[in-house]
């Protein structure tokens, strides 16, 4: 399997059953920015229920490659997004195993979302002990041909059971931080996972 990706802020389980089960992954790096996608949003579990994770950017030029979207660092979003996935995650059985390699990236500023995102990745992967070649896009097709484009198909708008491949695996209960309070939430963060499963993140995504 080969799988065409946008990039994406602490990728969902969704996202990640594609890296986890393809041979080959690349990010698109040459499409126009979209907004209100997971490429600057990711969604945890609190205390509350369900809550969205938003990194803002600088005002955007028409139709701006995403490769140029820059992260905008005026608000406190950094102070805010850790003092929630502290919350969230605080008691879960995983936390302190994780807990410095993540907060790294809310501590330390960059520039680009793509690059934000793309060493996010790279660290999940190194977690969880996992091999992936990453590699970007050199120019935008849009309709690529090897890959199967999911782009757009990954989506905070299209329920992940649409995509039947993978609707079954992730209905899959795990152990939540705050399942006496709510029903299983699928599909949310890889953060949720990870600090609920460990390494055993992997079993459970991969097919």
């Amino acid at each position: 399997m080969k799988a065409l990706l946008s990039t994406a802020y602490w990728p969902n389980l969704h996202y990640f059953y594609y890296i986890l089960n393809s041979e080959n992954i690349v990010i698109e790096s040459y499409e126009n920015y979209h907004k209100q996608s997971y490429r600057n949003r990711t969604q945890i579990l609190t205390a509350n229920g369900k809550l969205d994770l938003s990194i803002p950017v600088k005002k955007l030029n028409t139709k701006e490659l995403i490769r140029d979207v820059e992260i905008f660092y005026t608000e406190n979003w950094q102070i805010n997004h850790w003092r929630a996935i502290t919350s969230a995650y605080k008691n879960s059985p995983y936390f302190e195993f994780f807990e410095k390699e993540i907060h790294y990236f809310y501590s330390k500023e960059f520039k680009f979302l793509i690059d934000y995102n793309t060493e996010q990745l790279k660290l999940i992967l190194k977690l969880l002990k996992v091999k992936k070649d990453i590699s970007f896009t050199t120019t935008f097709e849009k309709e690529p041909s090897n890959f199967i484009d999911l782009r757009n198909n990954i989506h905070p708008k299209i329920e992940f059971t649409e995509d039947i491949i993978v609707a079954e695996k992730l209905k899959q209960h795990y152990y939540q931080t705050f399942e006496s309070k709510f029903p299983f939430h699928p599909n949310l963060s890889i953060l949720d996972l990870l600090f609920n499963k460990g390494l055993e993140t992997v079993d459970y995504l991969k097919i």
